[in-house]
């Protein structure tokens, strides 16, 4: 009889190490240097962010992070590349507000990857507020005013943007639908010329993010009318948001990392869980802010819901506005 019992302890003992080696193994993550791909050039917001948080991670993971640019395409053959790498948190995906949100609706159909099914969302890093800016000599120095303009004088304002299907471009569309106004869409290659034309005056309004529009604002070569987040920002708190006049107004620009659909849940909480206490660091927080973001961290069940949502919103504004791409 007690041989019996001695038996069973013994087979449950060896059943009960065996499970637990599994999640021993993906507690060990990474034992070897991780991978961020950015579908971008150096330089720009997703860049810039993506390697700050890949700078923090390398000295709490005693792994070094490394930044890939994958420019090109509107960011589609890097997140091609992204959904097809081995699932085991050793590549991952600096995913953007245009790669994961925009460019569903805007290449309807046309996509080599699925948004929302096709990676596992980690955490968001940061917001990138926009704002809509007027050159000094515009008549108005309010959202209500500037509305109240474009309504008595339908189609004859026009705003500069980097392009049809940038958020700058939709972010406006959003706000000219939501608003009940026409204002006719310039669109520029980049938002660099659109800032030289609006500083010279050759335009008199242009969304842009506040992060290129601060210091002209500062120096009063442009006016700050509202920015595009639900609430103020901290770099300028006496702007005031557009949801304040049009009432449940949000859009901003984002980047946060996603990893390939079949990568372990262990592996996708603790990425998620690491960039969570990073981002809440007081130090990193005010990085975040001083590069011109907000910081927004999140579950990967909060963050598949953003994104989710976000599809649907600007595939919504991607119908109603008509834009269209090569």
């Amino acid at each position: 009889m007690r041989s019996s019992v001695s038996r069973r302890r013994a087979i449950a003992t060896a059943a009960a190490v065996a499970l637990s080696l599994p999640a021993r193994a993906q507690g060990a993550y990474p034992d070897r240097p991780v991978k961020f791909i950015v579908p971008f050039p150096p330089g720009q917001a997703a860049d810039t962010f993506g390697r700050l948080m890949a700078e923090r991670l390398s000295v709490l993971w005693k792994q070094q992070v490394v930044v890939e640019n994958k420019g090109g395409g509107a960011g589609i053959p890097a997140l091609e590349g992204a959904k097809n790498a081995p699932p085991d948190g050793y590549t991952l995906l600096v995913g953007t507000s245009g790669t994961l949100g925009i460019n569903p609706g805007l290449y309807a159909g046309k996509l080599p990857y699925d948004a929302v099914n096709d990676f596992a969302p980690c955490s968001n890093i940061f917001l990138v507020p926009l704002m809509i800016t007027a050159h000094p000599s515009l008549p108005v120095s309010t959202l209500a005013e500037l509305i109240a303009l474009a309504k008595k004088e339908p189609g004859q304002l026009g705003y500069g943007s980097p392009g049809v299907g940038s958020s700058q471009h939709l972010s406006m569309e959003l706000f000219k639908y939501k608003a009940a106004v026409d204002i006719r869409n310039i669109p520029y290659k980049g938002s660099g010329p659109a800032v030289s034309d609006l500083l010279g005056g050759h335009i008199k309004l242009m969304m842009d993010s506040v992060t290129s529009a601060l210091p002209h604002v500062r120096d009063g070569r442009i006016k700050a009318i509202a920015v595009t987040t639900a609430k103020r920002v901290p770099q300028l708190p006496d702007v005031p948001a557009i949801g304040e006049v049009v009432p449940g107004f949000d859009a901003a620009g984002w980047s946060g990392i996603v990893a390939p659909a079949k990568t372990p849940r262990a592996i996708v909480e603790k990425i998620s869980a690491d960039m969570r206490a990073q981002i809440a660091l007081p130090e990193v927080s005010q990085r975040i802010i001083e590069l011109g973001g907000i910081p927004d961290s999140n579950t990967p069940e909060q963050y598949h819901a953003f994104i989710k949502a976000e599809v649907a919103k600007w595939t919504e504004v991607v119908r109603i506005s008509g834009a269209k791409v090569d």
